[in-house]
């Protein structure tokens, strides 16, 4: 469906439910949107938030959009979580592949698992001989620095484009190590939004930004956060500029 999101244009969600595993999770609008859906009766939130569900009558979705589009991949879930299995994995790469090919769309793979997706890459890239597809993009999550280590996991995926989704940041973050060596293209940073966030220092948001530019790296402010207006859209700015950088695709 179309998305909100402003780093996207389209979600698609072969996979609902998902759980917790860092900081960044603790107040994840799927937990908060997930009852809502149920409560509407729509298909695939039936059950409760931390269930995963296989929707595999929702895997050819993307071959009957006929623009080519930015798809979130998961939006309420995550492709690797542990309980999605490998197989249906391989069964949304394969849509995702012929996707690409036969409509243009990008897919945006965001995971906060970073080392299953290496897992699952290793046992079924025999299955993708031309290699990774360069549009699909692959990002994981870092909150603060303790989990910035995420990042030297997904350096191991072999995929043209790799992204950092420090949303929420939570404290200072320095991404430095992974800028420079070229292990990502792309960097969002996002501040919380909703009842009860934390509020992001727009200082932390400026030195990512400063260190994403000085690399060349593309850089993406999604949102300043806040209670009761995210800031997004016009709002989200550093010293009075706006930041909508893409990666550029090969």
């Amino acid at each position: 469906m179309p998305s909100a999101i402003e780093w996207t244009d389209e979600t698609w969600n072969p996979v609902t439910g998902c759980t917790r595993v860092s900081p960044g999770c603790d107040h994840c609008y799927m937990f908060a949107l997930y009852p809502r859906l149920k409560a509407m009766a729509v298909p695939g939130y039936e059950a409760v938030p931390s269930e995963i569900r296989l929707l595999p009558e929702r895997l050819r979705i993307p071959l009957t959009w006929k623009k080519p589009r930015r798809v979130f991949v998961n939006s309420m879930s995550d492709v690797f979580h542990p309980r999605v299995p490998f197989d249906f994995i391989y069964q949304m790469f394969s849509v995702m592949d012929e996707a690409a090919e036969q409509r243009g769309h990008v897919f945006q793979v965001l995971t906060k698992r970073p080392g299953r997706a290496v897992a699952w890459w290793e046992q079924y890239k025999h299955h993708f001989p031309q290699g990774w597809s360069p549009n699909i993009w692959i990002g994981t999550s870092v909150e603060t620095q303790k989990y910035a280590p995420r990042l030297t996991v997904l350096s191991r995926v072999p995929a043209p484009i790799r992204f950092v989704s420090v949303e929420p940041l939570l404290e200072p973050v320095d991404l430095r190590p992974w800028l420079d060596s070229g292990v990502l293209q792309w960097v969002i940073v996002g501040g919380e939004s909703g009842p009860r966030a934390r509020a992001m220092d727009l200082d932390w948001a400026r030195q990512v930004r400063d260190h994403s530019v000085q690399a060349g790296v593309a850089f993406f402010l999604k949102q300043l956060g806040g209670v009761r207006n995210k800031r997004g859209g016009e709002a989200a700015t550093i010293d009075g500029r706006q930041w909508h950088q893409l990666p550029v695709t090969r």
